[in-house]
C-alpha cells in the first residue's frame, strides 16, 4: 500500500495529536483514525501483458485483481500490515466483476419461464442447505445439501423450473452466462493516470507513525511484485509531518531548557548552584515519562507538548528553595542548618503554589467533549511533571546543595556579622536598588498605585475587541483539499470529463507535487461517511517540500476561477476531513417555509464580507424518472412488487445469487439484454404483450437531493467558508445577520459548523476557569488560614489577561482553544509568585515586623526567586512561541505567548499591587482591632500613629 498516512482530523488538528496515541480526537468523522492513500497509476504498456491504455478505467481493476507476470492479487497480502499495526485497509477505484445472466426474451417465452423463475432458480441453486450429523467409527459426520456456484459451467447447467414450462430447461439454453465488470460508480486517477487508491485506517489505539514507517517498509515488496510498470505514488501522509512536529517541539524544549539554565545562571553567577538547580529539569520530566508509561500514553504532539510547556515551570520550586539556601549559607550559618532552616522556610510556600498550579487543571477532566478528549493527557503530563519538580525540590536540591555549595568566599565566621555583611551587598544590588524604592512609594501613595492599576485593568477590557477569536489554527499545511460538484444529476462520465481541467490545472501549478481525484462514491472522504454522487469530485493534493499551503492554494483558487463548466469547487488547507465551515440549520414543519426561510438566510449569509462557497443543501434538486403504475397494470398482471423488479432488471439488473470464482465471491445479476439508457428506452420497454409505458406513468420530475428532520422538523443546512483566521468576528457579524431576518412564522436558524464548536469550548473553558479559580481559593484559605490574603493574591489573576491579551494582538496570534488553556495554565501559574511573596511577609510579621516594615523585607528578598521563576519560564517559552523550528505550533504557539505575555505583568503586578494591597488591608485590620482595644477599655481614641517603617 502506501506509507501515506493522513489524519482525519478537522484542519485544525493537521499535525495529527490525539490523546491515546498520534492519532485524532473521537468527536470528529473517522475519530480515532488516519488515513493512508497509496496510488497505482496504469503505465501506458505492461511487460508480459497486454497493453494497457492510461484512459480505460477497466485497466487498473484488472491490474488489481487478475493474475500475471509480477504482479497478482498480492496487491492486498503486500499491503497486509495488521500485524505490526492496529488498523485496517482499503482499496477504492476497483469495479467489482459479477457474473452476468442475460436471458433472451424469445427463448425464455418459447420455453414457458419468466425471469422470476430464472431468479427463483439461482437463489434455489447456490444454497448449501446444512442436513443434520450422525456418528460412524467414532467419529462424526456433518451432512450438507448442495455447495453454492463455484464456476461458471454449474451456473450454466442449472435447471430452471417454472409454471408454464413442460420441462426443465438449462439455463445456458435460455440465456447468456459471462463474467464482466460491473458499472462503475466511482473512478480514481493519479497525476492524471487511471489508478487504484489504497487506504490504511487507523484504530483508536494505533500510532500514525508506526502505521506509516510499516507501509514505507512494504513499499519495496509492492513495487517488486506490481513490475517495473506500475509506479506507487504517496499522496498523503501523517506519519513524517508527526515526526516533524515531534522533531520540532523537541528541539523548542531543549532550547527552552538552555535558554532557563542561562536565566539561572545569570541571576546565580555561580555554575554549581545552576547545575544543583537544573537537575530538576531532567529528574522532572523522566519523572513524568514514566506517569505517562503506566498510564499507556504515547509520546504524541499533546503529551511532549506539555512536558516542553512545563520545562520553564519545573524548575520553579529549585529556584526557590536554593535561592533561600544560598541566602542561609551568606548568613554564616553552618551549612547543614543553613539547608534545613532554608528548605523549612519555603516548604510550605512551594508546595501551596504547586498544588494551586495542579489545580487548575483539574476542571479540564470535567469539561467533556472535545476540549476534555484532547487535553487529558496535557494536563495529566503538567501534572506529574509538576508535581515530580515538587519532590525533587524538596529531596534532591538540599541533598545536592549539601554536597556542592559553600558559604562565599570571605563569609565571616560570625554569623551576626555574615548577616549584616550580606544584606549590604543584597541592598546595593541593582534591582535592590530600583524595586525597593518603587516599592516604598507604592505602598506610601496606596491610592494612586490602586488607581493606576485600575486604568490598566480597564485598558485591558478595552483591548478585547481587537482580539481574533478562533476555533484552532489550522498551522503549516502540506495537503489541500479540493472538493467539486457540479448540477446534482450530472453523469459520472460528464462529470470525469470537467474533472481532466481540474486536473489539468493542478498539473501546471507551481508548488504541486502530486494529486489524486475521486469521481463519484468513494475515495476518502466515503471511507469516513462522506461519501460523493456521480457529480462530485474530491480531490487530495500533495504539495511539494518548500511550498506554502496559502500560495499554492490562491493559485488554484484563481485557476478554477477561469475554468468554465467545472461547477463549484471549494478549496481547503488540511485533510478536508473536519469541516472549518461555519454552517446555519434552518428548520421549519412546512416546505414552502422552509425554502422561504432557507433563501432569506442564504441571502444574509452570502452578505457577510470575509466569507466565500456559500452554498444551501436545499436549494439542490436532482432530476429523476419517476415510474408509477397505473389501473392497467393489474390487468396485465403486475403489481407495484413484480413492476418494480422488471424496471430494476432492464435498468441496473438484479442480484439473484452468489458465486465463488477464483476463490473470490462474486454476485450473480440478471440483466437485460439491451439495457434502457433514455428516458425513451424505459417507456418503450417490452414487458411480456405490453410496453411500460401502457401500464405505467413515465415522466422525469425534480426532486430534492436529501431531505433531512431535526425533531420531526424540516432542516436546510446553510455554509459558508470563512476566508480569515478571525472566525469569531465572523461569527458576530452572522449572529447580526440573523438577528435582524423577519423570518416566516414557524422557521428558525441556528448557527453551527464551526462557530457552534467555538462557543462550546469557549463556554467549557470558561466555567473550567472558574473552577480553577474556586478551587485556587479553597487551597489558598488553607494555606494561609485566611478569607481575606487569598482575595489578595487572586487579584493577580485579571492583570494577567493584561499581558495574555496584549501580546496576542501584537503577535497577531488568535485567541482559539490552545490559547484558552494557557489562561487556565495562568490562573495557577500566576499565583505562585504572590504566594512565595505572601508566604515571606506573614514570617516577618510573626516575627514583630510592622505591616510595611514586613512588606517592605518581603518584596526585597523574594524579588529576585520571583524574577528568576518569571523569567526561567519566559524564556524556556520563548523558542515555541516564536515558532523556531515552523513545527507543531498549532498548539504549542498560542499557548506560550498566553503565558508570556500573562506572567510579564501578572509578575509586575505582584511585585507592586499585590504588595500595595497587602498593605492597605493588613493596616486597616490593625486599625480596627486598636480601636477595637480602645473601646474594651473605655478609653478615648487616640489618632492613629504612623507606621515606623522609615517609609
Amino acid at each position: 500500500m502506501s506509507g501515506a498516512v493522513e489524519a482525519a482530523l478537522p484542519d485544525a488538528f493537521r499535525s495529527g495529536v490525539d490523546p491515546d496515541g498520534d492519532g485524532i480526537p473521537r468527536r470528529f468523522p473517522g475519530a480515532g483514525c488516519c488515513v493512508a492513500g497509496a496510488v497505482f497509476p496504469v503505465p501506458e504498456s505492461a511487460a508480459g501483458m497486454e497493453t494497457w491504455r492510461p484512459a480505460n478505467q477497466p485497466d487498473a481493476d484488472r491490474l488489481a485483481r487478475h493474475p500475471g507476470p509480477g504482479r497478482t492479487t498480492r496487491i492486498g497480502r503486500a499491503l497486509n500490515i495488521r500485524a505490526i499495526i492496529r488498523g485496517q485497509v482499503t482499496v477504492a477505484g476497483v469495479r467489482d466483476v459479477q457474473v452476468a445472466v442475460t436471458p433472451d426474451d424469445a427463448k425464455l417465452a418459447k420455453a414457458g419461464l419468466t425471469t422470476m423463475a430464472l431468479s427463483q432458480a439461482l437463489q434455489v441453486g447456490g444454497v448449501t442447505v446444512p442436513a443434520g450429523s450422525f456418528d460412524e467409527d467414532g467419529a462424526n459426520r456433518t451432512v450438507q445439501v448442495g455447495g453454492g456456484f463455484t464456476s461458471l459451467e454449474q451456473i450454466e447447467d442449472l435447471m430452471v423450473r417454472g409454471e408454464g414450462a413442460k420441462k426443465p430447461v438449462r439455463l445456458a439454453d435460455v440465456a447468456t452466462v459471462k463474467e464482466e465488470q460491473a458499472k462503475a460508480d466511482s473512478i480514481t486517477r493519479t497525476n492524471g493516470e487511471p489508478s487504484l487508491a489504497i487506504t490504511v485506517t487507523m484504530d483508536r489505539g494505533g500510532s500514525a507513525v508506526a502505521i506509516s514507517e510499516a507501509v514505507e517498509d512494504k513499499l519495496p515488496d509492492l513495487r517488486r511484485d506490481l513490475g517495473s510498470d506500475a509506479t506507487v505514488t504517496v499522496v498523503s501522509d501523517q506519519g513524517p509531518a508527526v515526526s516533524k512536529s515531534i522533531d520540532g517541539l523537541t528541539t523548542e524544549g531543549a532550547l527552552g531548557l538552555l535558554f532557563a539554565v542561562l536565566v539561572i545562571l545569570v541571576f546565580l553567577a555561580s555554575i554549581r548552584s545552576t547545575l544543583v538547580t537544573a537537575v530538576s529539569i531532567p529528574l522532572s520530566v523522566v519523572l513524568a515519562l514514566i506517569v505517562l508509561w503506566t498510564r499507556d500514553l504515547s509520546l504524541n504532539m499533546l503529551t511532549l507538548g506539555a512536558l516542553t510547556i512545563a520545562i520553564g515551570r519545573v524548575v520553579d520550586d529549585s529556584i526557590v528553595v536554593l535561592e533561600n539556601i544560598k541566602r542561609h549559607l551568606g548568613y554564616g550559618e553552618e551549612r547543614q542548618e543553613a539547608i534545613l532552616k532554608a528548605v523549612r522556610e519555603v516548604a510550605g510556600a512551594v508546595t501551596s503554589s504547586t498544588l494551586t498550579t495542579v489545580a487548575v487543571f483539574l476542571p479540564i477532566g470535567l469539561t467533556g467533549g472535545m476540549v476534555g478528549e484532547l487535553f487529558g493527557s496535557f494536563s495529566l503530563t503538567v501534572t506529574a511533571a509538576l508535581l515530580a519538580s515538587l519532590l525533587v525540590s524538596l529531596t534532591v536540591v538540599p541533598v545536592l546543595s549539601y554536597w556542592f555549595l559553600r558559604a562565599p568566599k570571605g563569609t565571616p565566621e560570625d554569623a551576626d556579622e555574615a548577616r549584616r555583611k550580606a544584606e549590604e551587598k543584597e541592598a546595593k544590588s541593582r534591582l535592590q536598588r530600583f524595586y525597593v524604592p518603587v516599592l516604598r512609594f507604592a505602598t506610601r501613595r496606596r491610592l494612586t498605585s490602586v488607581a493606576i492599576a485600575a486604568v490598566v485593568l480597564i485598558g485591558t477590557f478595552g483591548m478585547a475587541p481587537l482580539l481574533k477569536t478562533n476555533f484552532f489554527d489550522a498551522g503549516e499545511q502540506e495537503v489541500l483539499s479540493l472538493k467539486q460538484e457540479l448540477k446534482p444529476g450530472t453523469s459520472l462520465a460528464a462529470t470525469d470529463e470537467q474533472t481532466k481541467k481540474v486536473e489539468k490545472l493542478l498539473a501546471g501549478t507551481e508548488g504541486v507535487k502530486d494529486y489524486q481525484v475521486t469521481i463519484g462514491s468513494s475515495g476518502f472522504l466515503a471511507a469516513f461517511g462522506g461519501g460523493t454522487d456521480s457529480n462530485q469530485a474530491s480531490y487530495s493534493v500533495m504539495l511539494g517540500d518548500s511550498a506554502s499551503a496559502s500560495d499554492v492554494q490562491d493559485r488554484v483558487e484563481k485557476g478554477l476561477a477561469g475554468l468554465s463548466g467545472v461547477g463549484t469547487t471549494t478549496v481547503v488547507a488540511g485533510d478536508g476531513f473536519g469541516s472549518q465551515d461555519l454552517s446555519v440549520v434552518v428548520t421549519a414543519a412546512d416546505a414552502e417555509v422552509l425554502r422561504k426561510a432557507a433563501e432569506q438566510v442564504r441571502d444574509a449569509v452570502s452578505t457577510l464580507d470575509d466569507v466565500t462557497d456559500v452554498t444551501s443543501d436545499l436549494a439542490q434538486s436532482v432530476p429523476r424518472i419517476s415510474v408509477k403504475s397505473t389501473d392497467k397494470a393489474a390487468a396485465a398482471g403486475f403489481d407495484d412488487q413484480t413492476l418494480g423488479a422488471a424496471v430494476a432488471q432492464a435498468v441496473r439488473g438484479t442480484t439473484s445469487g452468489r458465486a465463488v470464482l477464483d476463490d473470490t465471491e462474486r454476485n450473480v445479476v440478471i440483466k437485460s439484454a439491451k439495457p434502457a439508457e433514455t428516458l425513451q428506452e424505459l417507456r418503450d420497454l417490452r414487458l411480456g404483450a405490453v410496453r411500460l409505458s401502457d401500464i405505467a406513468d413515465v415522466e422525469l420530475v425534480d426532486g430534492p437531493v436529501s431531505m433531512t428532520r431535526i425533531d420531526g422538523r424540516r432542516a436546510a443546512t446553510i455554509t459558508a467558508k470563512p476566508t480569515g483566521d478571525n472566525t469569531g468576528a465572523v461569527s458576530s457579524d452572522l449572529t447580526a445577520k440573523l438577528n435582524a431576518l423577519d423570518l416566516p412564522e414557524g422557521a428558525t436558524a441556528d448557527i453551527g459548523g464551526v462557530s457552534q464548536d467555538q462557543d462550546e469550548a469557549f463556554a467549557s473553558l470558561g466555567l473550567a476557569m472558574l473552577a480553577a479559580i474556586a478551587i485556587v481559593f479553597m487551597l489558598l484559605v488553607a494555606t494561609f488560614r485566611s478569607l481575606i490574603q487569598p482575595l489578595i493574591l487572586l487579584v493577580s489573576i485579571p492583570f494577567a489577561a493584561t499581558g495574555a491579551i496584549g501580546l496576542l494582538i501584537i503577535t497577531g496570534t488568535p485567541m482559539g482553544v490552545p490559547a484558552m488553556i494557557g489562561m487556565l495554565m495562568l490562573i495557577g501559574i500566576v499565583v505562585t509568585n504572590a504566594i512565595v511573596l505572601i508566604d515571606l511577609v506573614n514570617q516577618y510579621r510573626s516575627q514583630g515586623y510592622g505591616v510595611v516594615e514586613a512588606v517592605i523585607e518581603g518584596g526585597r528578598h523574594r524579588l529576585r526567586p520571583i524574577l528568576m521563576t518569571a523569567l526561567a519560564t519566559i524564556f524556556a517559552l520563548l523558542p515555541m512561541a516564536l515558532g523556531v523550528t515552523g513545527e507543531g505550533g498549532f498548539i504549542a504557539q498560542p499557548l506560550a505567548v498566553v503565558v508570556i505575555g500573562g506572567l510579564i505583568t501578572s509578575t509586575l503586578l505582584t511585585l507592586l499591587l499585590g504588595a500595595t494591597l497587602y498593605t492597605m488591608i493588613e493596616l486597616r485590620k490593625e486599625r480596627r482591632a486598636k480601636r477595637k482595644a480602645l473601646k474594651g477599655a473605655d478609653t478615648p481614641s487616640p489618632s492613629p500613629e504612623p507606621e515606623p517603617a522609615g517609609v
